[in-house]
């Protein structure tokens, strides 16, 4: 599954671009995150991202999960967001 690293620096609106198209492209995609910085750029990507493929009927939810990374030698703690598709249900 690809993963999308973003950073506390990430552009909302383009990570947001970035996940719509894998999402269409392999069905799910995993976001990787350090810090709460960057934990809050991927949140408002996948709240902004939900808005692109809500008109095409796509309801996508996301799944948190902490990974240990190793970033430069050191031992970091990441928050992984697994983002994927379930079906609307219209009531």
């Amino acid at each position: 599954m690809q993963v999308l690293k973003v950073s506390s620096k990430s552009s909302p609106n383009s990570v947001a671009g970035a996940l719509a198209g894998v999402i269409r492209e392999e069905g799910a995609v995993e976001i990787q995150t350090v810090g709460a910085g960057a934990l809050n750029q991927a949140i408002k990507a996948i709240a902004i991202a939900r808005g692109f493929v809500a008109p095409t009927g796509v309801d996508l939810v996301c799944a948190p999960a902490f990974a240990d990374i190793e970033i430069n030698g050191e031992e970091r703690t990441a928050i992984r967001l697994l983002v994927e598709p379930r079906p609307m249900h219209h009531s």
